[in-house]
């Protein structure tokens, strides 16, 4: 965001953030809470949330630095989202936000590619439910945490995982046995290599793009 104002304004906007520190375990957006403010994640993974009639929860994204919660312009949010680990957001207030896009058109811009982003990410979320397979679920949730990997080196990436295997289960509306029994024939087919419980090595990176988009694939096991 801070990209589409010039470096002298950047004050004006620095000014509105209040910077916040959220404890593991710690909900900071409340679903049907009144939607005053804007986060901007800029530390640490967050679920993202719906509440089902039930009293379930059915998690709906993760968040991570660099996102932006809270843009739907309504009176009421309509998720909820709590931090995985130690989270730090820097949060706005949405009366004084709104003021200021109207003097910088390109940060409201800016903004509306971030929703429209959101709105992609939703529809790519009911495909990914609707028609795929428990293998190319998975592999598609790998793939689209990859695209942020925090090591690359050619096909291999290295990424973090801090929510757990049911947290991923029940974002890809599957058991937690089915998660980990894929986890496991991936690392057998030498497409990922398992470091740590909270660590994924796509050894294959290309491959499990095909296996997600569902297009024939097919490893010689050694």
């Amino acid at each position: 965001m801070c990209n589409a104002i010039e470096n002298r304004d950047l004050g004006r906007l620095a000014e509105l953030a209040t910077v916040v520190d959220i404890a593991p375990g710690r909900v900071f957006i409340e679903e049907g809470g009144a939607a005053d403010s804007f986060f901007n994640v800029t530390a640490g993974t967050a679920r993202l949330f719906k509440l089902l009639p039930d009293g379930r929860r059915q998690i709906t994204g993760f968040a991570g630095s660099g996102h932006f919660l809270g843009l739907a312009m309504s009176t009421v949010y309509a998720f909820g989202a709590e931090a995985i680990d130690q989270v730090r957001v820097c949060r706005f207030a949405r009366p004084k936000l709104l003021r200021l896009l109207d003097d910088f058109p390109a940060m409201e811009k800016r903004l509306l590619d971030v929703a429209s982003g959101e709105l992609i990410a939703a529809q790519e979320q009911m495909l990914l439910l609707g028609r795929k397979t428990a293998r190319e679920r998975l592999a598609s949730f790998l793939v689209a945490r990859g695209r942020t990997g925090v090591a690359r080196e050619h096909t291999r990436i290295l990424l973090i995982l801090p929510m757990t295997r049911g947290d991923i289960a029940d974002y890809l509306g599957l058991t937690i046995e089915t998660v980990s029994r894929t986890f496991t024939r991936f690392r057998i087919e030498g497409l990922i290599a398992l470091p740590s419980s909270s660590e994924v090595l796509l050894l294959d990176a290309p491959a499990l793009q095909q296996l997600g988009d569902g297009l024939n694939w097919r490893r010689q096991l050694t």
